[in-house]
């Protein structure tokens, strides 16, 4: 009751708790519009971005489709023109879809079928964590450059370096390692 005696005067007016109260909720309405209007075009952004990579899928699909027919046989083909044009069908609904019915057709999807939405989730993630990580990781020029030209080009045979007291064999002169010679070394010491 004091509370209230101090946020109101006699005359009914509001006191100042009061309008601060009223100004921080005007002020988190205005950022929770806000927020809310930037998520939509984001999801908008993200949707047109996905048509546009699931028709650039389903043109290459379908790219492919006329080569396994001609190298694999119709039948092949044909597969392959079925799976271009379920990309292309995919497209065409998320295409016609406003983000509003895409996020409540996901809502119901998680309802109805919740294993399917985490199981959804969990695959989605997977596959974010790998275009993360290989995008993060930098190429090594290093050794491992160094061994994979080395490999690929062919070069005169090697030498292996002579040290003191160590007769100069290749590993194809050298015999296998025998488990009971190494148990009859004396030990390092």
């Amino acid at each position: 009751m004091a509370t209230d005696d101090m946020n109101k005067n006699s005359s009914g007016a509001q006191g100042p708790f009061e309008s601060t109260r009223k100004a921080f909720g005007d002020t988190a309405a205005s950022f929770t519009q806000q927020a809310s209007a930037r998520a939509h075009d984001y999801a908008t952004q993200g949707k047109d971005r996905a048509v546009e990579a699931l028709d650039n899928v389903a043109g290459l699909v379908g790219d492919a489709a006329g080569q396994v027919s001609d190298r694999l046989g119709e039948q092949y083909g044909g597969y392959i023109r079925q799976a271009a044009d379920a990309v292309s069908g995919l497209a065409d609904t998320l295409r016609a879809k406003d983000t509003d019915e895409l996020v409540e057709d996901a809502r119901n999807l998680v309802r109805n079928s919740p294993a399917v939405a985490i199981a959804a989730a969990a695959a989605a993630g997977f596959l974010i964590a790998r275009v993360v990580k290989s995008g993060l990781t930098p190429p090594s020029g290093g050794a491992e450059e160094a061994t994979a030209t080395a490999a690929d080009e062919p070069s005169a045979p090697r030498k292996p370096a002579a040290r003191k007291g160590v007769a100069k064999t290749t590993r194809a002169d050298a015999p296998p390692p025998d488990a009971d010679a190494a148990d009859s070394l004396p030990p390092a010491g």
